[in-house]
């Protein structure tokens, strides 16, 4: 017979030791248990007299890589808070879906040909199988799926409702198309032309309200990829005008796309992110994006046409020199004369012979670069001059019109007019075009009032108006602010231009060319007039089709246009439908809805995710999500997600839950009240001499700090987690090494939530011997026996744990779970001291614990002798009376120098302390016979005497 090891003895005498197997047996039981007993389904009745806490994660996108320990950071979290205020008496609902439509499983199909239904169905079910490893406490009755009809029946739905609607300016709300057909009908709102609405065709009616819609079609300038048959979102396109995928050229190119009217709402989106409890950063960023500016539209007149352009600089207008349109920009194609004006400037043509031959290769060249590049601040500043001239309106000088990339259509009007003198970019731009200048803002800083000599503009708002009058109106002399009033109700006056808002938020790009999407519930009649499907006829279900790529072009050739993959089904595009008025051929829209489409509406789905009737229950949204006094807006209690979901995702969800709310089916105007963001779980990645990474775990660290694999040195490095960097780990490593539970603490005790750290599979183990000292506090290792005794705790522990007590129920409500597990530490710490352990000591530690480590916490609880489960039980209350400190230590101080510390008193009052200080021997023996001139006391902590 072999000899046994010391190892193998000391398991023989420990045989009830807390280890990763006996984890791994815990952690799978309760995990069972609490599936059969349906112990996290929140109560679904609105009646319930328990205050409703909905918490909610980010969507997630099952990767077919599955997760690593990065991943679960934030679902751990919302986890514990949820734990949390189930046990504070909270009607919980807590769960998680997926966002299942996306662009890694369409590559995959385009790739293999296999459905992307199959490569997601399993990657959902891998991360279902790793997120119940680590015990969350979802409500999987409500979980789901966006790909399920199930749901994006509803997605569709909610696009009718868009679609069906416009924004009534006069009420400040969206309201049902119905409404504005019977103003136009009526008499009420005169059409554009100022036809009667009775004499419009069917398609001109169309034509009128799709410039109303909230959810329209037109031609709009997007991103095309001709390489990979597709438009991209801005995201998707790198700085330098090229695919994110494939490195292909992009183009701006006009195509018709599906748009959310999401500019009608960019008010209220702004003015209602100050009710919502979020980071200031996101709301800023927010913000930002919407770009609220205060100006003017003012009228430039050219060629029986006008540039209309928006200034939040009115008060410049003397100092326009020159126009610059984007190449995009409409109105170019319509006044390019045949040939180049008389003393047309050499530089202004860019060597072209025509004006026409000059705009189009510009145009070509500025639609093969990114909106990014094109916004950079380069130094050479590019252009070419249209042939036409318009005319300020304040002087009635002809000014030369530019087309130049440094000007987007999708900002403002797409048309800018120039005032080099007080603008970088047009000052860079009239030096390289030999353009005048002329200063209209009196430069304060000595420059003088000639441009030519100076080397930049000259920019400011705290500045006298000069050289701007006419006989009708003069600004020289006045403030900025007083010349931009008074330009302002000048422009109104004369009905050249008035004074407005503008926004540099953009109507939502609502179209992609791709297959794994939700289909649009749109078709086209015989004229191509767009019709909504009735109800009864969703969900619209996704065809087979044989290819699921796009169909892809050169390159280059930016002239192309989408072939859809859904274009392909003939059989399923071209359909004969009743819609009311009899069986009439249609054809379906071949496009599909972008990935943002299901998670615009995802919470709503979680309150009532069987409801094939309507959208959610009223009583159900208003239970969980209705306004309060502390959520005035309504929404999401608390949201958890990654800050990089600052603005789209975030602004979008907001949208569509402001048009719900106007048109009735929801009492909550915003659907988050509280956001946090968590930081990110970083790993090193050690990189050889090439510059490749090479396994993270092989790396050795050498006894001069330097590290080394294979015996050659590498350099280490701070960044991401995953498998190309090959420092990934794994959740099922973790759990296999060490439980669950331990992977649950170490995520939440590395520091506070908001905050990016690195990870250090080292450093797991103390929280490895946190468990196994709470679990020797109540078993007995070798027997297995509990070992608690009900017997009353010493004054001391009880101090000791209701700090704990008081301190840990602040944190969690704070979401510091970091300092919550300290302070449970310190309390088993202490108990691991005691002689015997009380039982109430023993209990109070496993509910501190339970919503962090659940699978331990619940099974001591039962061998504590409950029956019942630990997830509902109260919390911990602590009793003030512990809580206060019996003494503090006051220091007392001559001259600046310690000299005595006393034992006090929390509630010692200043004179008393003063008596007492005065009265201790070493104070005594300290002063001497010195006079006392002032004592200085800070009860309780401090006495300083002044001799």
């Amino acid at each position: 017979m072999s000899e046994s090891t010391p190892a193998a003895e000391a398991a023989d005498a420990t045989p009830h030791r807390y280890t990763a197997a006996l984890a791994a047996d815990i952690e799978a039981r309760w995990q069972d248990f609490w599936d059969e007993q349906g112990t996290y389904a929140a109560e679904a009745e609105p009646e319930s007299d328990r205050a409703a806490r909905f918490i909610m994660d980010m969507f997630p996108y099952p990767s077919g890589a599955g997760l690593h320990v990065g991943h679960p950071l934030g679902y751990i979290a919302t986890d514990v808070f949820a734990r949390h205020q189930r046990m504070t008496g909270k009607n919980v609902l807590h769960t998680l879906g997926f966002d299942a439509f996306g662009l890694p499983a369409e590559q995959h199909a385009v790739a293999t040909g296999e459905h992307p239904r199959i490569t997601t169905e399993a990657a959902i079910a891998n991360m279902k199988s790793q997120l119940r490893r680590l015990g969350l406490g979802h409500d999987k009755r409500r979980s789901f799926a966006t790909i399920e009809p199930e749901y994006y029946r509803w997605t569709q739905w909610i696009f009718l409702q868009i679609f069906n609607s416009w924004y009534d300016e006069e009420q400040d709300r969206a309201r049902p198309i119905d409404t504005l057909i019977e103003k136009f009908a009526g008499g009420a709102k005169a059409t554009p032309d100022g036809r009667p609405w009775a004499d419009l065709s069917e398609a001109e009616r169309a034509d009128v309200l799709s410039g109303y819609r909230l959810a329209y079609a037109s031609d709009s300038p997007v991103n095309w990829c001709p390489g990979l048959g597709t438009v991209l979102a801005n995201e998707e396109v790198t700085a330098d005008g090229r695919s994110e995928r494939g490195n292909f050229p992009v183009f701006k190119s006009n195509l018709r796309q599906w748009m959310m009217r999401i500019t009608a709402y960019a008010d209220r989106l702004l003015d209602d992110l100050d009710a919502l409890d979020w980071p200031e950063a996101i709301k800023l960023q927010q913000r930002n994006w919407i770009g609220r500016s205060e100006g003017a539209r003012v009228d430039f007149p050219i060629d029986g046409e006008k540039i209309t352009v928006f200034t939040t600089r009115q008060d410049t207008l003397w100092g326009a020199t020159y126009m610059v349109l984007a190449p995009e920009h409409p109105l170019v194609e319509k006044f390019v004369p045949a040939a180049w004006p008389e003393g047309t400037h050499e530089v202004w043509t860019g060597g072209h012979a025509t004006p026409a031959e000059a705009v189009a290769a510009y145009r070509a060249q500025a639609a093969a670069k990114s909106d990014v590049e094109r916004q950079a601040e380069a130094k050479d500043k590019t252009g070419v001059f249209t042939g036409e001239f318009a005319v300020n309106p304040v002087n009635g000088e002809r000014i030369p019109v530019f087309i130049a990339d440094y000007v987007l259509m999708g900002y403002g009007t797409g048309a800018i007019m120039a005032v080099p003198a007080h603008d970088s970019r047009d000052f860079a731009f009239a030096r390289a075009f030999e353009l005048p200048m002329r200063c209209v803002v009196e430069p304060s800083d000595g420059r003088g009032t000639d441009p030519s000599a100076w080397d930049d503009s000259f920019n400011s708002y705290d500045a006298k108006i000069v050289n701007s009058a006419s006989d009708s109106i003069s600004l020289d002399g006045l403030t900025v602010p007083e010349a931009k009033v008074k330009i302002t109700e000048w422009l109104t006056e004369q009905g050249i231009g008035a004074g407005t808002v503008n926004f540099r938020l953009r109507d939502w790009l609502f179209s992609r060319q791709r297959y794994w999407g939700e289909p649009f519930p749109i078709v086209y009649d015989e004229q191509g007039v767009a019709h909504a499907l009735p109800e009864s006829m969703l969900p619209l279900e996704l065809p087979e089709v044989e290819d699921y790529s796009p169909r892809t072009f050169d390159p280059d050739d930016a002239d192309t246009v989408p072939e859809t993959p859904l274009s392909r089904n003939q059989d399923w595009v071209n359909v004969t439908l009743d819609l009311g008025d009899g069986p009439k051929p249609y054809r379906r829209e071949t496009n599909t809805m972008p990935n943002w489409a299901g998670s615009c509406w995802y919470e709503l789905r979680y309150l009532d995710p069987h409801n094939s009737e309507r959208l959610v229950a009223p009583e159900l949204e208003r239970y969980w999500m209705g306004p309060t006094e502390a959520k005035p807006h309504g929404g999401v209690d608390l949201y958890v997600g990654g800050a990089e979901h600052a603005v789209l995702h975030l602004l979008y969800a907001r949208f569509w839950s402001k048009v719900l709310f106007d048109l009735g089916y929801v009492s909550s105007v915003e659907p988050f009240h509280k956001l946090f963001n968590q930081g990110m779980i970083q790993a090193f990645v050690y990189r050889d001499s090439r510059g490749f990474p090479v396994p993270a775990a092989e790396a050795v660290e050498e006894a001069d700090g330097t590290f080394t694999y294979e015996g050659q040195p590498v350099r280490r490095e701070l960044g991401k987690m995953g498998k190309s960097l090959k420092n990934a780990v794994t959740p099922e490593a973790m759990c296999a090494e060490y439980g669950a539970d331990t992977l649950r603490l170490y995520e939440m005790a590395m520091g506070p939530l908001d905050v990016s750290r690195p990870w250090d599979t080292r450093a797991v183990v103390g929280q490895y011997r946190l468990l196994q000292r709470l679990w020797r506090n109540v078993v007995d290792e070798a027997t297995g026996a509990v070992v608690v005794v009900d017997e009353e705790p010493d004054e001391a522990t009880l101090r000791v744990m209701h700090k704990a007590i008081d301190g840990v129920s602040g944190d969690m409500a704070g979401l510091r779970f970091n300092t919550a597990i300290a302070k449970v530490t310190e309390l088993n710490n202490h108990v691991v001291k005691l002689d015997r352990v009380p039982r109430v000591v023993a209990e109070t530690l496993v509910r501190l614990i339970a919503p962090l480590a659940p699978h331990v916490a619940e099974e001591l609880w039962h061998r504590l002798g409950h029956t019942t489960t630990v997830v509902y039980e109260a919390f911990p209350v602590a009793d003030p009376a512990y809580v206060v400190d019996e003494s503090v230590t006051c220091v007392v101080q001559i001259k600046g120098k310690v000299r005595a510390r006393l034992e006090v008193s929390p509630a010692i009052g200043a004179d008393e302390l003063e008596k007492a200080a005065l009265a201790d021997p070493a104070i005594v023996a300290a002063l001497g016979d010195a006079e006392i001139r002032k004592v200085i006391v800070r009860a309780p902590k401090l006495v300083n005497i002044v001799v």
